[in-house]
């Protein structure tokens, strides 16, 4: 019996069809544009490159290095970029990095219902929870369980580069990538302390420190931490955390800057967060399916790294990126899987414990030149990074006294789990790229590729017998991306791009004892740009067609042993659709983002029964707007501000057989905040803010991969915070 509550997330798979619709949105869009008096498009200044740190005024980003690995305006960029700044994220308070990313387009959260464990997620219809998250332009890697975990608190925002991105950062996935940017230290003095309490006995202090630390300002700081005790909506589901992230930077010229980055963190959770689902009746109960005796969930996770830039000489600029980080999670759990064959009245559980360890090493080396040939503007730039991968786990499986349907609630001990399986993978990536950048008048032309070599080891142990099994693998590949971009003076930017990627998968085969293949998949992708002049805002509309090859997913095969629900390799996925998205933050107070996706995802090769489906969980439509607007008003009136928005997620079908279907749902947020410095100059700093999430509770049953979940329910929480 397979235990969900474990089960890595099922990789998705693609569709048919272009939608001729999206010419029209495009048209649409330039006509906006165009009804404004042509002006002169005004110069974006870019600040150091390091770790893709988003230029933005309130919620609209023009500029970061994400797209390119140096910092780019988002017009000259030729794939589809968005932002999460640091304005949304003040606004919207989110607690979880899903909360931070459910606004942009593409990025489906909330396929797998409730659950605090992990953060995971797609975008246009692919996972990216192992491959997509980055962390300030260095690829944070997963394995198993072990995901690291994100404190919104720390971010300074999220760029989000989608599609295939494997010319500039190696291994990653076709749905695109998410980099998670760190707060770093300020010029300018900053000083918050803030005390949130919230539904489930939320009760969180946080604070953020920076400014310099001497009188010439060539050495700054920044102090970052929080501390919360935390219920959810699940019995013996804690949502616990200690947080700190120090960071510094030393700035001794105007040509030399090193910044060291660091965080700790320790978070409690359960073992198993989800509600028993009846297959038999396609029924999620209300019933938990763990054991609150029998559920604790720690994570302890760290971080240290630096970001090295010297400017040589007019023409050429060194950088180098690096980060060690490490995690431990020890969890118990238990399962409640089917009724028992006796008693109606319970329901048999499994259970299990593990330990797992997982240290990631990750150092980026690289040079920009940036010169002229002619005509030809040049920003080039050549690199070479390397990744090192260890990860451990420790696993035992066992059983559970049921679950009572009289007394549901009920903890009940387990006799101790021993460890039954070592495994131990180690992983090498070391990849070099080039990429060059070339404008002439307003054409921007950007090539790029890159070659990676991974090296993968895997060694398990069984521990009741000490037999080992040792598999390596080898892979290699080339990735590349082309791209042309023309901006006109009104402020449109059309774009056309090709890329590729490629995602070494770890592991071997239960069916052919093979190690997999690397997943590949290559974008076409069109798209148009438009930042307002004078409005400061930015619309976007892209149409793609993404191919996947080789992907991995889960499916009931005939072993030997009989049958079992394991990791298979084969079949093509397509994923094709448009997004469109505007960001806007006005004089008058309004700030908004609205964003509407179509993804039309299909299996093409793949088990007999599912050729031709629709891939499980991934709705035809999404849509969604958030608002936030302050009054324009004289006196105490002149602090109140209100938030609002609505998340459209269509319907999809629960599984890929596509026999179960996931209904639509709109879920609503909410907020209201005032600065109380319109009562009294003295209270300059004082702000009260309240934000709801889902404000009407909407539980509704989701299914992923023929297993069905529920929603997370209402959650409301006020904050206080002071800053001078």
């Amino acid at each position: 019996m397979p235990d969900p509550s474990r089960m890595p997330f099922p990789v998705s798979r693609p569709s048919s069809r272009l939608v001729l619709a999206t010419g029209t949105s495009l048209f649409v869009l330039a006509l906006t544009a165009n009804a404004q008096e042509p002006t002169e498009l005004d110069e974006l200044v870019v600040k150091s490159g390091s770790g893709g740190v988003i230029t933005a005024e309130g919620y609209v980003g023009t500029a970061s290095a994400t797209g390119a690995k140096v910092d780019t305006p988002f017009l000259e960029t030729p794939q589809s970029i968005s932002s999460v700044t640091k304005a949304q994220l003040e606004d919207r308070n989110p607690q979880t990095l899903l909360e931070t990313l459910s606004y942009t387009p593409g990025t489906r959260i909330g396929a797998y219902g409730f659950d605090p464990r992990f953060d995971s997620f797609t975008v246009r219809g692919f996972d990216v929870t192992y491959s997509g998250i980055f962390r300030d332009n260095l690829r944070q890697p997963g394995a198993g369980s072990s995901l690291f975990k994100t404190e919104p608190y720390g971010l300074e925002g999220v760029s989000i580069l989608r599609g295939p991105s494997s010319a500039l950062y190696g291994a990653s996935g076709a749905g695109g990538l998410y980099n998670l940017i760190t707060k770093r230290p300020t010029a300018d003095a900053l000083n918050e302390v803030q005390i949130q309490y919230g539904t489930h006995a939320r009760t969180q202090g946080q604070f953020d420190f920076s400014g310099p630390l001497d009188e010439e300002e060539a050495v700054l700081y920044r102090m970052t931490g929080l501390l919360r005790s935390a219920d959810t909506q699940q019995i013996s589901v804690d949502d616990d955390r200690a947080y700190i992230a120090p960071a510094i930077t030393w700035k001794p010229d105007e040509d030399t800057t090193l910044t060291i980055l660091g965080e700790y963190s320790r978070t409690k959770t359960g073992g198993t967060a989800a509600y028993y689902y009846d297959a038999a009746n396609n029924e999620v109960t209300d019933y938990f399916a763990g054991n609150p005796a029998f559920n604790d969930s720690v994570q302890h996770q760290g971080r240290i790294g630096y970001e090295f830039e010297h400017r040589l000489n007019e023409v050429f600029t060194f950088r180098q990126n690096a980060r060690f980080s490490s995690l431990n999670t020890d969890a118990d759990w238990a399962f409640a899987y089917a009724p028992n064959a006796t008693d109606p009245r319970l329901i048999d559980r499994s259970a299990g414990t593990f330990d797992e360890r997982l240290n990631a090493g990750v150092i980026d080396t690289q040079i920009e030149a940036k010169f002229d040939t002619g005509p030809l503007d040049h920003t080039l730039l050549a690199g070479i990074d390397y990744t090192q991968l260890r990860y451990n786990s420790l696993n035992g499986n066992g059983t559970s006294p049921p679950l009572d349907l009289d007394d549901p609630d009920r903890g009940d001990p387990v006799d101790e789990i021993p460890f039954q399986i070592k495994v131990r993978q180690d992983q090498s990536q070391i990849g070099t790229y080039v990429q060059d950048q070339i404008r002439y008048d307003a054409w921007t032309l950007t090539l790029g590729g890159r070659y990676d070599w991974v090296d993968t080891t895997t060694r398990s142990t069984d521990l009741a017998t000490d037999a080992v099994t040792r598999t390596e693998q080898s892979d290699r590949a080339f990735s590349g991306r082309i791209g042309l971009t023309y901006q006109f003076e009104n402020g449109i930017a059309p774009y056309a791009s090709y890329s590729t990627a490629f995602s070494p998968n770890a592991g071997v085969s239960q069916e052919t004892g093979q190690p997999f293949n690397p997943t590949k998949s290559e974008q076409e992708e069109i798209g148009v740009k438009v930042l307002l002049p004078d409005s400061n805002t930015l619309l976007t509309a892209s149409v793609f067609n993404i191919d996947q090859k080789d992907g991995l997913y889960y499916e009931v095969v005939d072993l030997p042993t009989g049958p079992a629900n394991i990791q298979v390799q084969r079949g093509k996925l397509r994923s094709r659709g448009f997004e469109l998205e505007a960001v806007t933050s006005l004089d008058n107070g309004l700030s908004l983002t609205a964003a509407y996706s179509y993804t039309h995802m299909k299996i093409i090769e793949g088990p007999e029964t599912t050729i031709g489906n629709f891939v499980s969980s991934v709705p035809l439509h999404t849509a969604s707007v958030y608002a936030d607007y302050t009054l324009q008003a004289d006196g105490a009136w002149s602090g109140l501000g209100f938030g609002g928005g609505v998340r459209f997620i269509g319907s999809s079908y629960g599984n890929d057989e596509n026999t179960l279907k996931n209904g639509t749902r709109a879920l609503v947020d909410a907020a209201i905040h005032y600065d109380f410095a319109a009562l009294d100059p003295k209270y300059d700093g004082l702000r009260l803010q309240v934000n709801a999430t889902n404000l009407f509770d909407r539980r509704d049953p989701v299914c992923s991969a023929g297993f069905c979940y529920r929603d997370q329910g209402r959650t409301v929480i006020g904050s206080l915070k002071y800053s001078w």
